[in-house]
């Protein structure tokens, strides 16, 4: 397998001409971070992923974790890695400095994490989680809770989970059972059973920081009655030394198509008299705070399947570069390798174009994150927290779904050789399996982006993205060049036909709800189509910049014109495909029951 490399060139590109990374030092809190400290920051952070973590990718994929009587075991140099890493400063450098962290924005935080993903995707569930439980706890812990557990998390001494499925309660939430019995010194005692938690127990660290979904006694049914609480896996003694252990044990781990260094742990609570917890902010308030770890999640989920699709193409142009096979079908030449065929050249150029416009759309996505915590102005404020939150059920549906794509890909350009594990192609697409149903399903994301995202504010966030996607058209149209203008007119014809199926929906949302239901996921996939399309012509129109100038890397930005030219004749004509689809909705199935499946 090629060894994986950090595409730094094209990360800072993103940074700097899409996400806006460069006005962000001028932001309050965001001073420190000046180019030489982020070009040191990004070059440590390649170095670190390449040489410490990417070599145990394939190592935690065939030994995989055991549950033994002390718990669970992680693969050989697992433990020696995530010290490195911790001692490194990786796990804190988005979080507050006043807890430990650095304080970095998260556009610049995003770069490091799709490094840690696609060096090695198993290890870095364990960060991503715990970063997640950080901002839970940042939001709605006391003080007193913050002082004892926050620095320990944001440093990486402990790591942080989040407990929310049970057997009979998947996605629906509202059927969880786990319940919390208030005590007289102000704790509960937590009792039930949780699967599926992603480093729900291990041997890297000393304790665990579960956050636990359960209900209060008198808790009302339904969604409205379930509280967030504190379980760690040792109790914390009053001068901050480990005391007892919890009654929260990992009594099961799952066997898994992929991301088998991950252990995706069954937790038992309260087996033997309560495990000790604290309520997390108000009572029966729990499922909010717990969506504050979910964004967290869902944006760094989709980052994975973009970190996935990176490596995946890495490995199959590397591939293609050397397999010799067939005669070039123009010059006649013979036994060439086939990275000269046009159909292999076409994968990779949609492996390359796909990830890149995904990257983009995440890499903004942060830096709106950004300025939604550091602007001054409170609507301004305001505006990036919605367009962020508007563009978190695209990056997490888009990015999952194209690493399946991507993935799949590269196992095709391998040939037979692909479908053979030793090459390693296959455990990037076997790894990225998981990302489109973990942290909500890819019809969850639609429905989240139909019903919460785009009818919140009455389609007021959409028509700012629609503006400014008919901006980007319109400059690409206007540049004088025509393999500019070729991108601008696709772009443009996509744009109508996102706002014409958005206004479809609109219309028909009370009218024909089953059939809008169906029509969720087509409608995220013509989203993140366009919003893929939008990305590439702003990327074009930066590359066409600095080539008229004669300044940088003039391949680099000839490849950029290319790959956003091709995205606009390979990729954008799918977003009409999608929108017939939308409009379609549920009439082929209309009057029919079960017995459409036999």
């Amino acid at each position: 397998m090629s060894d994986y490399q950090a595409p730094l060139k094209d990360m800072r590109f993103v940074m700097d001409e899409l996400a806006g990374f460069k006005e962000l030092h001028q932001l309050p809190g965001y001073e420190e971070a000046t180019p030489d400290l982020v070009d040191a920051v990004l070059d440590e952070a390649a170095k670190f992923t390449c040489e410490v973590l990417a070599p145990l990718n394939r190592v935690g994929d065939r030994e995989g974790c055991t549950l033994g009587a002390s718990g669970v075991v992680t693969p050989k140099g697992w433990k020696e890695a995530y010290r490195a890493f911790r001692d490194a400063g990786w796990n804190g450098i988005t979080s507050p400095t006043e807890f430990g962290g650095q304080g970095l924005p998260d556009s610049l935080g995003v770069a490091v994490k799709e490094m840690v993903c696609s060096a090695n995707l198993s290890f870095s569930l364990g960060p991503l989680l715990t970063t997640g439980a950080v901002e839970a706890l940042l939001t709605c812990a006391s003080d007193e809770l913050k002082s004892v557990y926050l620095e320990k998390m944001i440093t990486g001494e402990w790591t942080g989970t989040m407990n929310l499925t049970e057997p009979q309660a998947g996605s629906d939430l509202a059927l969880i059972r786990s319940r919390a019995e208030p005590q007289a010194d102000g704790s509960y005692r937590v009792f039930g059973q949780k699967i599926f938690i992603t480093y729900g127990d291990h041997d890297m660290t000393d304790n665990i920081v579960h956050l636990v979904l359960a209900r209060l006694p008198d808790a009302p049914d339904g969604v409205k009655g379930i509280s967030m609480f504190l379980v760690p896996k040792f109790l914390v003694n009053a001068d901050g030394s480990l005391g007892a252990r919890n009654d929260a044990h990992c009594v099961s781990i799952e066997h898994k198509l992929g991301i088998h260094a991950s252990p995706t742990c069954v937790m038992a609570y309260g087996d033997n008299g309560g495990a000790v917890g604290w309520l997390l902010g108000e009572a029966n308030r729990g499922l909010e705070y717990m969506f504050i770890m979910m964004n967290e999640a869902r944006l760094g989920v989709g980052l994975q399947g973009i970190a996935l699709g990176e490596r995946a193409y890495q490995q199959a142009l590397a591939y293609a570069r050397e397999r010799k096979q067939g005669r070039d079908a123009v010059t006649g030449e013979a036994l060439v390798s086939i990275d000269k065929h046009p159909d292999i050249r076409r994968m990779l150029m949609l492996m390359k174009a796909r990830v890149e416009a995904c990257r983009a759309v995440t890499y903004y996505t942060s830096g709106l994150l950004d300025r939604a915590h550091g602007l001054s102005d409170p609507e301004a404020r305001k505006q990036a927290l919605y367009l962020a939150e508007f563009m978190i059920p695209i990056v997490k549906g888009g990015g999952t779904e194209m690493g399946i794509d991507v993935t799949s890909l590269g196992i095709q350009i391998h040939g037979g050789m692909g479908f053979i594990e030793e090459t390693g192609a296959a455990q990037h697409w076997r790894d990225s399996r998981i990302t489109t149903i973990y942290e909500g399903t890819t019809g969850i994301q639609a429905n989240d982006l139909l019903f919460r995202k785009l009818m919140r504010d009455q389609g007021a966030t959409a028509k700012i993205v629609f503006a400014e996607v008919h901006a980007t058209a319109r400059a690409l149209g206007a540049s004088g060049k025509p393999e500019l203008e070729a991108v601008g007119l696709r772009l443009g014809a996509a744009l109508k036909t996102w706002t014409e199926t958005t206004e479809w929906l609109a219309a028909n949302a009370r009218s024909n709800l089953s059939g809008v239901l169906m029509a969720a996921v087509p409608y995220l996939h013509l989203a993140v189509t366009v919003c893929g399309g939008w990305f590439m012509g702003k990327a074009a129109l930066a590359a066409a910049a600095y080539l008229d100038k004669g300044e940088g890397d003039q391949a680099f930005y000839r490849a950029k014109v290319a790959t956003a030219r091709f995205y606009a004749d390979q990729v954008l004509p799918q977003a009409h495909a999608h929108a017939e689809t939308v409009k379609a909705g549920d009439a082929a199935l209309a009057g029919m029951g079960d017995e459409l499946f036999g």
